[in-house]
């Protein structure tokens, strides 16, 4: 079969590798879509420290059950449709004893720390799989980078009554966007690309500020009635942005950082004890931030076609990520059809 693979940084090719063979407990899934993560593009880039090459990417799976092994349960018949979860737990470790399995300090994820899925078939534990009778390929796809942003918002405990503010409208920041918006809260979002500002608003953003253009400071200032916002969640991961969400968020408010800077950050540390925060990091997704995406996507309350640029061939992914590496502004997500 074929499959993707950065052999190293700034190059692709397609190559032949062989079939999956299955374990009982696993299924074969034959790939329908892969959508890119800003992780893969890391990885093309050389910036990813996770990752060995060569690497076949691509965590975010949908595709068609075809076999089924011996020992898997439940009521997957072959034919279904299906996302995965990429991620994997050891069960041991102390993230996993306090069921936090999705920051397991040994997780591998598909395309990253293991090989990915941007291939015409992956074996996959039966129990790593999730469906929808009413979503499409392209959909399921979506669901992962959507998630990661929804579980960014649980681990604020957003509330309607909250004011939160995000940092980047890409595919993640517009799950956050999305999952703020789903539990009622008023949600500022913040870019530089008025055309990501725009799939803000339409991602459930009450008011967008474009930092470019206004001040941030002052946009806030003005928003809030000089209080700051209750939350801030950073889904950018630069050193500006990581010191401008502990001084904007108000007093006893919540930071919560789901990119990562590529560069150290100086921070002013008198304003984590002044206002008391909870500054809190996020990491991948939980089953439950699965289901509420599906779910919402299922009630159609997300811009899905809106959300993604471009469509390629498994033919055109190598050329799609250059393109992607040399001009991203322009891009929201990217979708290999196979």
């Amino acid at each position: 079969m074929r499959a993707l693979q950065i052999t190293t940084p700034g190059e692709t090719c397609l190559i032949d590798v062989p079939e999956p063979a299955l374990e009982d407990n696993e299924v074969l899934l034959k790939v329908k879509r892969v959508g890119y993560c800003g992780s893969d593009l890391s990885t093309f880039r050389g910036l990813n420290p996770l990752v060995s090459y060569p690497r076949v990417p691509g965590h975010e799976l949908a595709g068609t059950i075809t076999v089924i092994g011996s020992a898997v349960s439940g009521d997957w018949k072959i034919g279904d449709k299906a996302l995965v979860l990429p991620y994997t737990s050891c069960g041991k470790c102390s993230a996993c004893r306090q069921g936090r399995f999705n920051t397991c300090r040994y997780n591998q994820t598909l395309g990253v720390q293991r090989e990915g899925g941007l291939a015409e078939y992956i074996a996959v534990p039966a129990e790593k799989l999730m469906t929808s009778t009413v979503l499409d390929f392209h959909e399921l796809a979506l669901v992962e980078p959507l998630t990661v942003g929804f579980h960014a918002v649980d681990r604020a405990r957003v509330e309607a009554k909250d004011t939160v503010l995000v940092f980047g409208c890409g595919a993640i920041g517009l799950g956050v966007i999305a999952g703020a918006a789903e539990r009622g809260a008023r949600v500022v979002a913040v870019d530089i690309d008025a055309a990501k500002l725009d799939l803000a608003l339409k991602a459930g953003a009450k008011e967008v500020i474009n930092s470019a253009e206004q001040s941030l400071a002052d946009e806030v200032t003005r928003l809030t009635n000089d209080d700051g916002v209750d939350v801030v969640i950073e889904a950018i991961g630069l050193p500006q942005t990581f010191q401008a969400a502990v001084e904007l968020v108000c007093f006893a408010g919540r930071v919560v950082y789901v990119g990562y800077a590529k560069a150290p950050v100086e921070y002013e540390t008198k304003l984590f004890v002044q206002k008391e925060l909870d500054v809190l990091g996020s990491r991948n997704a939980t089953p439950k931030d699965f289901q509420a995406v599906i779910t919402m996507l299922e009630n159609g309350r997300f811009p899905v076609d809106l959300a993604l640029t471009k469509t390629v061939s498994l033919d055109e992914a190598g050329e799609a990520m250059q393109a992607w590496s040399d001009n991203p502004s322009v891009v929201t997500k990217i979708q290999v059809e196979l």
